[in-house]
């Protein structure tokens, strides 16, 4: 495509968003709320086209339901989803109305089933208060900190924090090598506060006891070798019960909650997805496009730990 008929369909595309929204405000009288919901859900439509590569009035069933499937892998509680489709459907129903489609691409897309039981999600004040519920005058207080930041900051599986090494470690850089399921190895980016934290528990680790071929391994239990899965487990649950959490939570509502903050704040489905190390059900090798740059300026952007850390260095600077 030549560089005129890009400008065109961005043109045309500007337009059509401009009379949706004059649609929204005019005709369905909907409230700001429900308006700026409608809006929000559609710009996540649009991103995830515009990175598939898939022109608007193009749209089949088959992309909305890659798309939706996207939603239902990070973990997005199915009434999100339920309302997130409703807002296609009046965007898709609105084209169909000022005749620029002749079918309705998600006219025959179900939606989920509100029964279904997902993760809790913590709230970032209740993920402070667990960090804050550490003991930091005890050996494990500050490899415990560590743990927590690293796992709201990177969304990882209980069993990758368990196994990270040393040698994954890219502080400089502000990333870290995960190894996933199916052994898949891929990158993440880690905030400023879990690398401090993660600095600070290194002068604890490096003066205990390490035993042969553990050495590399960055968590450590008080015996010498890498920290399991049960004992993170029983962790959190005896810091959520400290902090006065009252919620059923594990490692995995860290990961879910680092999903949700995200995709609350803006960021990209397909980003998240890459940064979790999920793959889509429909499908394959979708995240080769997706470079270091875009995942580290994602989490910057729309990451509350890495929000707070530049509202912090502004203070510092006024």
């Amino acid at each position: 495509m030549n560089i005129e008929n890009k400008t065109t369909k961005k043109e045309e595309l500007h337009t059509i968003i401009k009379k949706y929204q004059q649609y929204l405000r005019l005709e369905k009288s909907l409230s700001s709320n429900t308006y700026e919901a409608y809006m929000c859900d559609l710009d996540k439509l649009l991103t995830f086209l515009m990175i598939e590569k898939i022109d608007l009035l193009d749209v089949t069933m088959e992309d909305l339901e890659t798309f939706l499937a996207g939603l239902r892998d990070i973990g997005i509680h199915p009434r999100s989803q339920a309302r997130i489709l409703s807002g296609i459907k009046s965007f898709f129903n609105f084209l169909i109305m000022s005749n620029r489609i002749e079918i309705d691409p998600s006219e025959l897309i179900e939606g989920p089933k509100i029964g279904i039981k997902l993760p809790e999600v913590l709230a970032i004040s209740e993920i402070d208060a667990i960090i804050a519920a550490v003991d930091c005058s005890k050996n494990e207080g500050q490899r415990n900190r560590a743990i927590l930041e690293t796992l709201y900051s990177c969304g990882l599986r209980v069993s990758e924090l368990t196994n990270l090494k040393l040698s994954d470690l890219y502080l400089d850089e502000e990333f870290i090598k995960v190894t996933g399921k199916g052994s898949k190895q891929r990158l993440v980016p880690i905030s400023p506060r879990a690398i401090k934290e993660i600095k600070l528990y290194m002068m604890d680790r490096n003066m205990g006891r390490i035993k042969p071929e553990y050495e590399d391994f960055l968590f450590l239990a008080r015996w010498g070798k890498n920290i399991s899965r049960i004992q993170v487990f029983q962790l959190i649950k005896d810091l959520a019960k400290k902090a006065g959490v009252n919620k059923n939570i594990s490692p995995h509502t860290f990961r879910h909650s680092f999903a949700t903050h995200l995709l609350e704040g803006g960021a990209n489905l397909r980003v998240i997805q890459c940064m979790l190390g999920h793959e889509s059900v429909v499908t394959t090798e979708i995240y080769t496009h997706i470079d270091k740059s875009m995942l580290r300026s994602e989490i910057i952007e729309h990451h509350p730990r890495s929000i707070k850390n530049r509202l912090e260095k502004r203070k510092q600077t006024s």
